[in-house]
């Protein structure tokens, strides 16, 4: 019987096989949950005001040459005390960032999210818990010393690190871990930005893969909490102040008004693919430049820091340094109108954004995209004039559809874009128009790029995100989490007799056929063979293979092997372990319909 081998065992301990869950997690009620929840959420909010401190320190230290906690990053301020000299500015606080990041925390590297969807997706909600302090220090001086980057991105991968070690410390269950890191996440960016449905929504549509009462509700507690801690502390204001605006279409709907939303939506949709492109090139491109991490980020920052002083020669003003809120804040306020201007400052953000990114500089994308929309929003407006004279678009009104449209085109979350504009500027009437614009924006973006810009970098990794919500929590478990790891390999030529009487089985293991270690095919379990080996014991078990075959990756997610199942109509897919085209010494475990099962029925909770 040499042709016909059992497979090893597969110990959980080899290399690239995932430990199973430790036997001393535990699970909460879902009451004990909020209330953790609810301390998730008062510690973010509290973090979110001292971020934002630590930022407006960073800023007035070297910016301003003086030593104060208070920056109100929605005014525009007079050109820099050190004139020309601010152009080292993001350079210095750059290279500091570089040492921060490279020797203590290199998840801070970027924009924050994408390393927050992995722990979720990928890491089974493990975040360290020291990524919250370095990433606050590493953001804080990327944004206050000029990088083109928003102050959101950190807050939220600075919660969901609090969530998560907190889980970790007391040792919660994967999806309780998870639900506490979405918590924080959620709080993070309702305090930022005094929008507790929309972080509510962010936490669910971005993050979270499973919406029920388990997991919603402790998000609501948590960010309900931070938006609390928020107000008091920073005020209840939103985030824009916004003056009457009166959409024309809020009595009437003509046929101009509805040619510009869907106009603007367009192209707010090629913008945010362009905003996705560009800062793929960056991130891939600064890497591949001669020297190290130092002079690729010395580099990047210098760029930022010539725009700096261009546009204050020019303008007097530096225009595309931090967070850009002065700008959003401006064209509200009808100070920004001319067209060129802000086509001019719409593509200077986004290379300068891109290009702080790219070089290694610490912060978030969500606040450049706001300034994007609005640029892009009012520019469309100031030039609509000429051939839609009654479409009633006016340049605030434009530049608030924009935003919304830029944040749900690049980021993917609509909903979480349609709530959080309407938080930020509490007007009723913006509703229909923002939802037009972002459905056609976010339609657009996918059409051209299938992937939005937080799961674009996890691709590239290989980490595959999922773009639709199921409802249950295995799906975040990996294929080797509940792959059999016993099963039988036979060699082609065995005959049925052969097959099943050598192993004792009773048709329970599924068999691999292999011909000179080359993968023939797969027989599932159950398949009939016990009794046909007994009528026809001499038929050769390559008859029996499938005609297609699955072959799936160990650390492929639930949601793509139930894909390929389900598109070849499979009753078991090959697990293997590597990058190469697999060999039958390459299988890690077979993943049948009853592994499956068992994945689902341990997740149900009742």
């Amino acid at each position: 019987m040499s042709e016909l081998t059992a497979s090893p065992s597969k110990a959980p301990g080899l290399p690239g096989i995932q430990e199973p869950k430790s036997k001393d997690e535990r699970k909460v009620s879902l009451l004990t949950l909020c209330a953790l929840a609810l301390v998730i959420g008062m510690l973010t909010g509290l973090g979110a005001v001292a971020f934002r401190a630590l930022i407006a320190f960073v800023h007035n230290a070297f910016y301003n040459g003086r030593l104060s906690f208070f920056y109100d990053a929605n005014i525009a301020e007079a050109p820099s005390r050190f004139g020309d000299r601010v152009f080292l500015s993001p350079i210095i606080g750059g290279v500091i960032v570089v040492y921060l990041v490279k020797h203590f925390a290199p998840e801070a590297k970027g924009h924050g999210v994408p390393e927050v969807m992995d722990a979720v997706f990928y890491k089974r909600g493990n975040i360290r818990g020291k990524v919250a302090i370095v990433k606050a220090l590493a953001s804080a001086l990327s944004i206050g010393s000029g990088a083109a980057v928003g102050r959101e991105g950190p807050i939220i991968q600075i919660g969901s690190a609090l969530g998560s070690a907190f889980a970790q410390v007391i040792r919660l269950s994967t999806w309780q871990k998870i639900t506490l890191l979405s918590a924080g996440a959620g709080a993070g960016i309702a305090a930022t930005f005094n929008t507790p449905l929309g972080g509510v929504l962010f936490a669910l549509e971005i993050l979270l893969p499973e919406v029920s009462n388990r997991t919603f509700l402790p998000v609501v507690v948590a960010t309900g909490a931070a938006t609390t801690i928020g107000r008091v502390l920073i005020g209840p204001d939103p985030a824009f102040a916004v003056s009457d605006i009166q959409f024309s279409l809020a009595g009437t709907f003509g046929m101009q008004e509805a040619i510009a939303f869907v106009l603007l939506g367009i192209l707010c949709g090629v913008a945010a693919w362009a905003f996705i492109r560009l800062l793929v090139i960056m991130e891939d491109g600064f890497p591949k430049l001669p020297g190290n991490e130092y002079t690729q980020n010395i580099l990047g920052m210098a760029v930022i820091g010539l725009m700096m002083v261009v546009l204050t020669r020019a303008f007097g003003h530096s225009y595309v340094d931090g967070v850009g809120y002065s700008v959003i804040q401006a064209i509200l306020d009808q100070k920004l109108t001319a067209a060129g201007l802000l086509a001019l400052l719409f593509l200077l953000k986004m290379v300068a954004t891109t290009v702080s990114l790219g070089c290694g500089a610490s912060g978030g994308i969500f606040s450049p995209s706001l300034y994007l929309g609005a640029t892009l929003g009012a520019a469309f407006a100031a030039a609509a004039g000429s051939f839609l004279p009654h479409a009633g678009l006016a340049v605030p009104s434009a530049a608030i559809i924009g935003m919304a449209a830029m944040v749900g085109a690049g980021t993917g979350g609509v909903m979480t874009a349609i709530v959080m504009v309407f938080e930020m500027t509490r007007d009723y009437a913006i509703i229909v128009p923002v939802i037009i614009a972002v459905a056609l924006a976010a339609g657009v973006r996918r059409a051209l790029v299938n992937e939005t810009i937080y799961t674009i970098k996890l691709r590239h990794r290989g980490h595959r995100i999922p773009k639709e919500r199921h409802i249950n929590l295995y799906l975040v478990k990996q294929a080797q989490d509940v792959m059999e790891r016993r099963f039988i390999v036979a060699k082609a030529g065995t005959t049925l007799n052969d097959a099943m009487i050598a192993e004792d089985t009773d048709d329970l293991r599924a068999i691999v056929v292999e011909r000179e270690g080359r993968i023939v095919g797969l027989i599932p379990p159950r398949s009939g063979l016990w009794l046909e080996s007994r009528t026809k014991p001499d038929l050769l078990v390559e008859r029996f293979v499938e005609e297609r075959m699955v072959i799936c990756r160990d650390q492929d997610l639930l949601s793509l092997v139930f894909a390929r199942l389900k598109r070849h109509r499979s009753g078991a897919a090959i697990i293997f372990r590597g990058a190469h085209r697999p060999r039958v010494r390459d299988i890690v475990g077979i993943i049948t319909k009853r592994a499956i099962a068992d994945a689902v029925i341990d997740s149900y909770e009742d």
